[in-house]
């Protein structure tokens, strides 16, 4: 019977060190560097340093049009980069906003960290948003845009500040927990163990995942809001984009037809509509006033 205890214990023990290793390694971002410029896209800009958390440099596009339009700042998505998510920052550059595009610690060309999560993309939009205000180029409103993980860090960022005008959020997860409990599932592992894993997670990074989660944090949210969708997402089920949505006091739903989580493509044809969005708001300059450079 010892004996037996023993060797449960032992091999518990051992399937929880083996997930822990795999938990570390299966979730370093790629490091994906930039091969294009928003130059690849009729666009002129400069490249910013900005300084974030923990002294550490992230690397960030400014495409500037004028100084009395908005800037709407774009955060990508896990394992992603500013590169990729140049087609959209090219549907607000062309309706006459200042686009700043930027990489999250361990993406791109931005600095490592110990980790990447949730609240450090946050982290670095916050620190974005405060070296923006200091150097001004634009009329003091600002967007925040962002994709998957990105989406979850601005809806968390707009939540404690009052400085955002409108944010938009593109393929967001319901939950952290819903994201990883439906990741863990996939490798047949047990409850129990899958609820440790959670709860290491919520411990490594610091804060709980219903302090972070955007069903929790669009609640706090006061300024307009789009949550955007694909309808074949595979990695987030559109069902978590109702939740959010559920308790979006202050804006609405867009679905994308046949996108999938990573169909920035998709989402870039019905540019309009988001740019219809933030018209409502009064958030884009009329021609008028723009300067639309080419």
């Amino acid at each position: 019977m010892i004996t037996y205890l023993l060797t449960t214990v032992v091999a518990i023990a051992l399937i929880l060190m083996i997930a822990l290793i795999l938990l570390h390694i299966g979730f370093i971002p790629p490091r994906i560097i930039e091969s294009k410029t928003p130059a690849d896209f009729a666009m002129d800009y400069k490249e910013l340093e900005i300084l974030t958390a923990n002294n550490k440099k992230l690397f960030s596009w400014f495409i500037a049009t004028k100084e009395s339009a908005p800037l709407i700042i774009i955060m990508h998505g896990w394992g992603s980069n500013s590169e990729l998510m140049l087609p959209i920052a090219a549907t607000f550059y062309h309706a006459g906003m200042n686009v700043q595009l930027l990489d999250s610690r361990c993406h791109g060309k931005s600095e490592w960290d110990t980790y990447s999560a949730l609240p450090r993309f946050s982290e670095d939009i916050n620190h974005t948003i405060e070296q923006a205000k200091q150097n001004k180029g634009f009329n003091g409103k600002i967007i925040l845009l962002g994709h998957s993980v990105g989406a979850g860090a601005v809806l968390y960022s707009a939540s404690k500040r009052d400085d955002i005008s409108a944010v938009i959020s593109v393929s967001a997860f319901g939950s952290p927990q819903w994201l990883m409990t439906r990741y863990f599932q996939n490798f047949k592992l047990p409850g129990l163990i899958i609820k440790f894993l959670n709860f290491y997670i919520q411990w490594i990074i610091g804060h709980q995942f219903k302090e972070i989660a955007p069903v929790n944090t669009i609640r706090n949210i006061t300024i307009p809001t789009l949550i955007v969708h694909g309808t074949h997402d595979s990695t987030v089920p559109l069902e978590d984009a109702y939740a959010i949505q559920k308790n979006n006091s202050n804006g609405r739903l867009l679905i994308i037809e046949e996108a999938d989580h990573d169909s920035v493509d998709k989402i870039e044809t019905h540019g309009q509509l988001l740019i219809d969005f933030l018209k409502q708001e009064n958030l884009v300059p009329s021609p008028s006033s723009s300067s639309n450079p080419k």
